[in-house]
């Protein structure tokens, strides 16, 4: 009863600020659905959270065969430091928009408190730079596929720098976080003749607001549940919320479904190769009218758990 007890004040804690910053409007950020292996890249206090060094590679194909969708790609690589007491964390991000290429490069720390025996709250900080241009070479403004000539040049490719923040507790169950990841708003407009004007604003009104909630269930020796959740809190919009349900088999198979809200359900496969790998695939299907035009989307995501300093690693990460 207390680990419930305390369970229920560490999420009604998150909420509550939550609930605090919901007055906010949020920039664009990538979207995955197998966010919970990316989290470092979401909440920075997530780095070093794990036993060993991390290494995860995320590749989503949005909307298959509808023109200029998105393509992500995400690689993030994190490990702890100092006995666990830190946590140090490089995440890099391309995305692929119709005519925007940009790219995101972020270095991460977390400072992690030691509550008891089996519970961590870590505090962290992310700061790095998105550099984006927009190809416009690549378009076919005419039927006979030439380009016009005001379209034959690429835009400037711009630079700014960004920042975020969050917290992070966990224990050997369960996990919550609250973190807003960029804090900079960095708006590029360009003029008739290609000239780019670059403005740089702290923006609170256009943050985006995280929470993130999972707890692993132990059904029987051989069958566990991992649930897990993620709102997320914009200005002048609904919240946006992401739900799904994981089944780990005999320490092997992942199984399970996931929801967003108003977006997409969907269907997620893993394989626990060893207890320092893993597979996983999901194929989401759209709820909306966009998937008349599309075949949904598909996503795979693979991690890796390095063992070191003759430390080897037993038993699979949950979170």
């Amino acid at each position: 009863m207390k680990k419930l007890n305390h369970k229920i004040k560490v999420i009604a804690t998150f909420i509550l600020f939550l609930a605090f910053v919901n007055s906010t409007k949020a920039q664009y950020d990538a979207m995955f659905t197998q966010y919970m292996f990316n989290e470092m890249f979401i909440n920075p206090a997530y780095t070093g959270s794990k036993e060993a060094m991390s290494a995860t590679l995320l590749h989503r194909q949005q909307w298959i065969n509808f023109p200029g969708r998105p393509v992500t790609t995400s690689f993030s690589l994190h490990g702890p430091l100092m006995q666990n007491k830190m946590g140090l964390g490089l995440s890099v991000l391309n995305e692929r928009i119709g005519v925007l290429n940009r790219n995101l490069v972020y270095a991460s720390y977390a400072y992690r408190l030691k509550l008891d025996k089996n519970s961590t709250l870590a505090f962290g900080l992310m700061a790095g730079i998105h550099n984006q241009i927009n190809k416009f070479s690549d378009l076919k403004t005419n039927n006979d596929g030439t380009v016009d000539t005001q379209f034959s040049q690429n835009s400037p490719s711009l630079i700014a720098p960004n920042f975020g923040s969050g917290i992070y507790y966990t224990n050997k169950t369960f996990y919550a976080g609250v973190s807003v990841p960029r804090m900079i708003d960095d708006n590029f407009k360009f003029s008739a003749n290609g000239v780019a004007e670059q403005s740089l604003n702290f923006s609170p009104n256009k943050y985006h607001y995280y929470l993130t909630l999972g707890n692993l269930f132990t059904l029987s020796s051989d069958l566990k549940l991992k649930a897990q959740a993620m709102v997320k809190a914009v200005q002048n919009a609904p919240l946006q919320y992401d739900l799904n349900a994981n089944f780990l088999i005999k320490e092997f198979v992942w199984a399970g479904l996931a929801y967003r809200s108003n977006s997409s359900a969907s269907a997620i496969v893993g394989v626990q190769i060893n207890p320092q790998f893993l597979v996983c695939y999901s194929f989401d299907y759209s709820l909306n009218t966009i998937q008349k035009y599309s075949q949904g989307s598909h996503e795979i995501m693979l991690n890796y758990l390095f063992s070191y300093k003759g430390k080897k690693i037993v038993t699979p990460r949950y979170f």
